[in-house]
């Protein structure tokens, strides 16, 4: 199936053949998909069939709760507890890993809510709802008067507390799906009846103001759909489900292209070990497409669970990118300063003929990487110092390919020689890591992972020499293991431009983003 590109920039976020994959069918109808990041598993609900499931890779698609109160929009608060829209009920309610099971908003004005239908949470615990009154039909829900006379938008502030109405409560005939963009100062409620989408500033107190449609005319005689599930990625781009599939609109409003699912769309949700992932519940199905965008960052992306049998590091969330800034949280991140050692980038080193220095030189290699160490120390990141150390005669070292063969021909990087000792200006530090290897690849045997794991640090600013060797052997690696690699390409070097060129314009692509010091240092704040 070929998606629908409207503007060349849709094709940065999916390839337009990326296949769609039918991951489970058979239901009545599917919403509310949501990915765990640590067990890694799809939690759907099917209304109609009053009941919650899950899908992982290994064991496939199995029933977790029936009855489910009709459930609807799922999402996680930054402790995984599992937020719940319920059309039964008409209740927001929270389930706690331990079982423990409660109502966070039921009622306005001591009237019944209708349905709340989608939702989610803001960076500082608010959680934001949508209240059309779907669940009081019949099959979608238990059919029943409604107490209120409108539909609305709600907040309930961190910590508890009773839901407020922060939209004009005849604004919306049927709000349905709502997000947060990349920085929060915007969300996006969409509207199903008038296939519209609104969007709002967030005001400091969390209020909304300034509403102003976002995007019309979200409809067709031709194919089923209209807007419902709704996301934004980590470029400001809203994903929402439409005729044909999934409609993607740029910041702007502007319609860049459609995603092309075989069933009506629902809902969509990022998920994956990388969270390239996009999970759609349609009708019957839920399906699987790879996409090349990540979602904005969620509260729940950066936790960890803390009991429970599956246990473990949940997988790095994207940065956030916001009009093609990096947003970096300076905790979970650590710099790499690899192979930055006389030997191989300087003039007189063991490695000067293979043209280095003068690479290293163009590139300006050691005052990028020295400023963005700088700036990244002051912001309390890690810096990590990574050395290739030899004891003389270079015990332990195997001639398995030639620069190994040419290190210890050249007798290089001999451990108290100058030639292995790091170029002037790149000297540790106190707080400081040093790692010593003598393979390529920054994890080979070395402590890296340790002090990775020791100090809480899941993104990784890769630096140093040579690009296309350790650099790249070490990205390529670290995405394996699960961490989010970034390469500030005027922060590595090699043996010429052609080389580094190959490297970071091809091979990196797959395995990090790719970007430069100065965007670094703005994502770090």
């Amino acid at each position: 199936m070929t998606h629908v590109t409207l503007r060349p920039e849709f094709e940065i976020l999916i390839d337009p053949y990326a296949p769609v994959g039918q991951v489970g069918t058979g239901f009545d109808f599917t919403e509310g998909p949501i990915w765990h990041p640590v067990h890694h598993y799809l939690l759907f609900s099917d209304m109609p069939g009053d009941v919650r499931r899950r899908w992982d890779a290994k064991r496939g698609v199995v029933e977790v709760k029936r009855p489910s109160n009709k459930c609807n929009g799922m999402t996680y608060d930054a402790e995984f507890n599992l937020i719940v829209c319920e059309h039964a009920t008409s209740s927001l309610i929270r389930e706690r890993p331990d079982g423990r099971r409660e109502v966070i908003a039921s009622h306005f004005e001591n009237q019944e809510l209708n349905s709340p239908n989608d939702v989610c949470v803001h960076s500082n615990g608010a959680i934001y709802f949508s209240d059309p009154w779907y669940g009081r039909m019949p099959v979608y829900g238990v059919e029943r008067p409604r107490q209120l006379g409108f539909q609305g938008v709600y907040r309930v502030p961190p910590g508890g507390g009773p839901p407020r109405l922060v939209v004009d409560r005849h604004l919306f005939d049927q709000p349905n799906g709502l997000c947060f963009s990349p920085d929060e100062r915007l969300l996006y409620v969409n509207d199903t009846t008038q296939a519209l989408i609104r969007v709002f500033d967030v005001e400091a107190d969390g209020s909304l103001a300034n509403a102003r449609v976002f995007a019309s005319g979200i409809r067709s005689e031709l194919e089923p759909g209209l807007p419902d599930g709704m996301k934004c990625d980590q470029r400001g781009n809203v994903w929402v489900t439409a005729p044909g599939g999934v409609w993607v609109y740029s910041p702007a409003g502007e319609l860049l292209g459609k995603v092309r699912v075989p069933e009506l769309v629902a809902n969509l949700a990022w998920g994956g070990a990388d969270f390239r992932t996009l999970y759609l519940t349609a009708t019957h199905s839920v399906y699987a497409i790879p996409v090349k965008a990540g979602p904005r960052h969620e509260p729940y992306m950066s936790g960890r669970a803390s009991t429970g049998p599956e246990t473990g590091s949940a997988p790095p969330a994207a940065p956030q990118l916001a009009g093609g800034d990096m947003q970096l949280d300076p905790r979970r991140c650590a710099m790499i300063i690899q192979d930055l050692q006389n030997d191989v980038i300087m003039e007189g080193g063991a490695f000067a003929d293979s043209g280095s220095p003068a690479h290293a030189r163009q590139q300006r290699v050691v005052d990028n990487v020295r400023r963005l160490a700088e700036a990244a120390r002051a912001r309390g990141v890690i810096i990590i110092h990574v050395w290739f150390i030899v004891e003389p005669g270079a015990p332990g070292v195997t001639l398995n390919a030639p620069l190994f063969e040419g290190l210890v021909d050249s007798n290089a990087m001999v451990r108290g020689s100058w030639g292995a000792a790091p170029v002037s200006g790149l000297e540790p530090r106190a707080g400081d890591f040093i790692v010593e290897k003598m393979r390529m690849s920054a994890w080979e045997g070395t402590r890296l992972e340790t002090i990775l794991k020791a100090t809480g640090r899941d993104m990784i600013i890769n630096t140093g020499a040579w690009t296309n060797m350790s650099i790249e052997h070490t990205a390529r690696t670290g995405a394996d293991k699960g961490y989010f690699m970034i390469v500030p390409e005027d922060c590595c070097s090699t043996m010429n431009a052609d080389w580094h060129n190959a490297s970071i314009n091809f091979a990196m692509q797959n395995v990090a983003v790719v970007t430069n010091a100065d965007a670094v240092i703005r994502g770090l704040g």
